[in-house]
């Protein structure tokens, strides 16, 4: 299994190229589902990284993603130009899948 990275960074990606994880970049919501739906069909992408800006276009998506799927793993991964709420998000899921807010 191999990681796939969906970025709207092209520094984030070539960072990550650089540890031998591809990517693509992405500014629009529409391309960015478009790219998570074909990757995610690839039974080779173990884990896809994706950046927080991606992630806040479509968090709709990606929950429903999160609690009905197991494969691949989505990730949220925060780039060097933002702070990161993961801490929050991983609530929210928590949340959601249990239906009790913490």
């Amino acid at each position: 299994m191999k990681f796939y990275l969906i970025s709207d960074n092209v520094d984030t990606e070539m960072g990550l190229r650089l540890v031998g994880i591809e990517g693509e970049v992405v500014h629009k919501r529409r391309d960015f589902l478009e790219v998570l739906e074909t990757k995610m069909k690839d039974r080779s992408i173990g884990v896809i990284l994706i950046t927080t800006k991606l992630i806040e276009l479509a968090p709709d998506v990606i929950s429903e993603i999160k609690l009905k799927q197991q494969k691949p793993l989505l990730v949220e991964i925060p780039d060097r130009h933002g702070n990161s709420k993961i801490g929050e998000t991983i609530d929210r899921y928590v949340s959601e899948a249990i239906g009790v807010k913490l």
